[in-house]
């Protein structure tokens, strides 16, 4: 097999976050095709448990350490070099030194770059085939976190997304393919870089419908009997994920229990922020923090919601709750770039009280299990991750300077 460089942020092991999910079946699809050498951060230091899988699967592995406060401190480089913060947030000496060393005595003809950050540490105009995949236009992100802060932070948020969408041109520039993670995704970055709308594409991300199917869940659930449940899951120090259950718990959640009294609020996902934690002294709040299998949590729940007012990019927590037939109320933004129709297959709701109140309250007094085996069905035939990511041999089978040794298969058939 040929060789291959795979550089990620964040360890791809366990997948047990959005963007690890995603570099997780990469990673897995790639050991299949590729001797993979493998360069990564481990920021959770629970995650270096998980080297010796990592370094069964692949060649070599470099996997660097990356406390949150060394980091930070790197990051603030960035102000003075006028450097967007994510770039030197994850600059390394050791991790380039280490792919400098991995490219000479390796036949390395391909590398992928997971998220735009990883990026710097490619070289350019030596015959490498480069692909990039930025997933999500990460700028973006950061330019709608602005308004939601206060100054001085407001206006950091506003300075990083304007230099990190130079840093991502800059990148796409150089880089034979730009991969996103939807359609929406990429029609995105090409409006906001027109000069590299011919090497942006979409590459789906994927469910394990098998992992998460209704039969692969015992019961009885995590919950009593009896009880009707709203659930929201995810990483609960994530600021979209607290901005979403806080307006929930404040906004729409009081006027639900009193039309359906008894109506429990369940959110559950790891590292809970202090703000989310705060949410479990009230009536019908529960916050589980970390669990060791969230299948049960959202195969049991009545309702499973994504009130998201920031998102870029898919929503994985919507893919597994439609892959495990739960009815799911979703924003537009939660459900942006997802091919799933609203009405029957999701069910779409603005971030207003009154409609978000109203779709939730109509499913709990006319329950539509059809509604649940519809999103499963949209799941089994859009997002299954072997097909969506034999795509991606097609962009790493390109010639250096961008010309394809295959013809890139159309955004249409990445689930448009």
């Amino acid at each position: 097999m040929d060789d291959l460089l795979y550089l990620v942020h964040r360890i791809p092991w366990p997948p047990n976050k959005g963007d690890k999910i995603r570099s997780h079946h990469i990673l897995r699809y790639l050991a299949q095709h590729y001797r993979v050498h493998l360069g990564t951060f481990i920021d959770d230091p629970a995650d270096a448990a998980y080297l010796p899988e990592l370094e069964g699967l692949c060649a070599s592995v470099c996997a660097r350490p990356l406390p949150r406060r060394r980091a930070q401190l790197r990051a603030l480089s960035g102000l003075l070099s006028g450097e967007a913060l994510s770039v030197p947030w994850y600059r390394d000496r050791e991790l380039a030194r280490w792919v400098r060393a991995t490219l000479a005595r390796q036949p390395v003809a391909r590398a992928l770059a997971f998220s735009s950050a990883m990026a710097q540490y490619l070289p350019e105009g030596d015959g490498l085939t480069r692909v990039v995949d930025f997933v999500d236009v990460d700028s973006d992100k950061w330019t709608q976190y602005a308004p939601t802060r206060r100054w001085p932070m407001s206006a950091i948020y506003r300075r990083e997304g304007r230099r990190l969408l130079a840093y991502e041109r800059q990148v796409a520039q150089a880089s034979d393919a730009s991969l996103f993670v939807s359609p929406a995704e990429a029609d995105t970055f090409r409006e906001q870089a027109p000069e590299v709308a011919d090497r942006v594409h979409a590459l789906n991300n994927g469910v394990d419908a098998d992992f998460f199917s209704p039969d692969a869940v015992a019961a009885p659930g995590p919950y009593a009997d009896g009880v009707r449940t709203v659930v929201f899951s995810g990483a609960m120090d994530y600021w979209p994920n607290v901005d979403a259950v806080i307006w929930f718990a404040d906004h729409v959640l009081p006027a639900l229990r009193l039309e359906h009294p008894g109506v429990e609020f369940c959110i559950v996902g790891s590292r809970p922020a202090p703000e989310v934690m705060a949410l479990a002294d009230r009536p019908g709040v529960t916050v589980t923090g970390f669990v060791d299998d969230v299948r049960p949590w959202i195969a049991h729940a009545t309702v499973v919601i994504a009130p998201l007012r920031i998102a870029r990019g898919v929503q994985n927590k919507v893919l597994e709750a439609m892959a495990l037939a739960r009815p799911v109320v979703a924003s537009p933004q939660a459900l942006e770039g997802l091919t799933a129709m609203a009405g029957r297959e999701v069910i779409r709701a603005e971030v207003e009280p009154g409609a978000f109140l109203q779709a939730v309250s109509g499913y709990l007094r006319a329950p539509d299990p059809a509604l649940g085996h519809a999103a499963r069905t949209r799941v089994l035939a859009d997002y299954d991750w072997a097909r969506n990511l034999a795509h991606l041999g097609e962009f790493l089978r390109l010639h250096p300077g961008g010309v394809p040794g295959a013809e890139p298969v159309p955004e249409a058939a990445h689930g448009r």
